[in-house]
């Protein structure tokens, strides 16, 4: 490890969806600043996006034949840059990619229950310190960051901190100074939930200890092997000794995490596991990152994209809006937001997406905008481990990405939310389902997949230029037809937009006295049309039902 102190779009399919015009991508040239708390996210399983370089495809004899879906694919992080290269998330309006772990895996596979597994979704640690190779190399990560820095997206890794990789024939347990491997989790309660394995044969790390423990046997010998053990025993030292932290488990993890901080300038963690660990224990880590971003900041001034704080979002699992801050184990409330995190998952989206857009719109601004003022949530419609997606049979990809992109809060978008990528895969078992290769087939050839795609951009290129989308505060300006106004400010910086949704078809007034001065120049990004506010009012003649109004730049 480093040292420590160092489409082509048909319009006519458009139209037959009441989509909106697609636009040719322009290079990013908003003066919105990126403003976290307003982020367009998208999650990607690293191996089930996009192969870059099929010459990766297998290691470690990871050979066995396994049930479906639940080995290596072929996913890489080549693959990852090449859709960033080509535009894809430029197109979509994401400025933030989040992608699943991508440290050196278990070289075995395990079978308990869902047939023959791998470790091909990332969360099975084997060494920290190093990158699977069926994800890529170093280099590979460095051309990834810098190219998407290059096109103004943020690139956000997971960590998990609270459990190696289970154990198999050629995947030795940790020693018991690091690890326990029982009792296995009943989340009665906070030490039912903390102090236990998530699931048998997962060993959990010893986060709650501060005794000193030597490097795992197995880790010295494969260090060894591969002509390292001195260089990070030695930038283990450095750490320790200028830290003050003790030789505890968590520290070195922590160490080993926040390197790939202080090396290629991530932007970012989503942490994994987070109400499994003490809270405590985030508190730490976010320091730990934060020292290692501004170590990045100091060493590449030039490349430096803001003053955003390092970012950290956690998974509690279960953890809702209605919550608020603190996450209930029953005998004890943990807030966790402040423990060490900006943003925290929000598991109830997919429910209250069911209601009104008024009612979901107000109620999250209303939240957001007092107890939860100054942090953040991430919402979702799918996800890797979810089983009960809003829309698991993909008939619904218009009302979700109106409903996901123009929520206040974070939007997550996963991976083929966009293009309905399949989520019922036929002979699949639990999760498997929901990790299907990306469909790109579709998305090339497939007219109406390129119809979807198209309005998931212009909805999301909207929310990216306009910071008041996702962290504005909310206000109706009319019931039917329903419009709506979102205003943001921080410091000098000031945002102002006007949505309207289920709207006719050609001509339209709307009412815009309360959020533009008369003289106005206002830009629709669904049609591209230019209008003037005369008299409080704006009259638009467009072939779409959406209005998406921002002042021209």
């Amino acid at each position: 490890m480093v040292r420590f102190f160092k489409i082509n779009i048909l319009i006519l399919f458009v139209l037959l969806l009441s989509n909106c015009k697609q636009n040719s991508v322009e290079k990013i040239t908003s003066e919105a600043p990126f403003v976290w708390e307003a982020a367009n996210v998208y999650f990607l399983l690293t191996d089930r996006f996009c192969n870059g370089n099929t010459t990766n495809d297998v290691n470690f004899d990871r050979t066995q034949k396994t049930a479906t879906l639940r080995g290596f694919k072929g996913g890489d992080l080549q693959g990852i840059t090449k859709k960033i290269n080509e535009g894809y998330f430029n197109k979509l309006g994401i400025n933030a990619i989040w992608m699943t772990p991508i440290f050196e895996q278990i070289h075995g596979s395990v079978n308990e229950g869902s047939g023959v597994t791998y470790g091909f979704h990332g969360y099975w640690m084997k060494d920290w310190t190093k990158l699977d190779p069926n994800f890529g190399t170093k280099q590979d990560l460095k051309d990834l960051v810098e190219t998407a820095h290059e096109h103004g997206i943020r690139i956000l890794l997971d960590a998990v901190v609270n459990h190696t990789g289970p154990v198999t024939d050629i995947d030795p347990v940790w020693e018991e100074a690091w690890v326990r491997t029982s009792p296995t989790c009943t989340y009665q309660d906070y030490e039912s939930t903390v102090t236990c394995t998530l699931v048998k044969n997962l060993p959990d790390v010893k986060t709650e200890s501060d005794d000193e423990v030597l490097l795992p046997k197995h880790l010295e010998e494969k260090w060894k092997t591969e002509g390292r053990f001195e260089q990070e025993k030695n930038e283990l030292d450095t750490f320790f000794k200028e830290t003050g932290y003790p030789r505890a488990p968590r520290f070195y993890i922590m160490k080993w995490l926040a390197d790939y901080v202080r090396e290629f300038g991530i932007d970012g963690y989503r942490v994994d596991t987070v109400k499994h660990t003490e809270e405590s224990v985030w508190k730490e880590f976010k320091e730990i990152c934060e020292a290692a971003f501004l170590d990045w900041k100091n060493d590449h001034p030039k490349v430096v994209l803001d003053d955003n704080s390092f970012f950290t979002v956690a998974e509690v699992y279960n953890f809702n809006i209605s919550t608020a801050t603190a996450f209930d184990f029953g005998d004890k409330k943990v807030n966790y937001y402040e423990n060490g995190f900006n943003s925290v998952i929000n598991f109830e989206f997919k429910y209250n997406a069911n209601n009104s857009y008024e009612e979901l719109f107000s109620r999250y601004s209303e939240i957001l905008n007092t107890q939860l003022k100054g942090n953040s949530i991430m919402n979702y419609f799918s996800s890797h481990d979810d089983g009960q997606p809003f829309d698991a049979n993909r008939e619904k990809n218009k009302e979700s990405a109106i409903k996901l992109l123009l929520t206040p809060g974070i939007s997550q978008v996963y991976y083929g939310d966009e293009s309905d990528r399949p989520l019922v895969i036929p002979n699949t078992i639990g999760d498997a389902t929901l990790r299907s290769f990306m469909n790109w087939e579709a998305i090339e050839k497939d007219s109406s997949t390129q119809a979807k795609v198209a309005f998931w951009g212009v909805l999301g290129r909207f929310r990216r230029d306009n910071p008041a989308v996702g962290a504005g505060v909310h206000q109706m300006l009319s019931q039917s037809p329903y419009v709506f106004a979102r205003t943001y400010k921080m410091g000098d910086y000031a945002n102002k937009v006007i949505v309207g949704l289920e709207l006719q078809k050609g001509e339209k007034e709307l009412v815009v006295s309360d959020v533009f001065a008369d003289g106005t120049i206002l830009v629709d990004a669904c049609s591209g049309h230019e209008v003037m506010v005369r008299n409080g009012h704006v009259v638009l003649d467009t072939d779409y039902d959406l209005v998406l109004l921002a002042i021209k730049k």
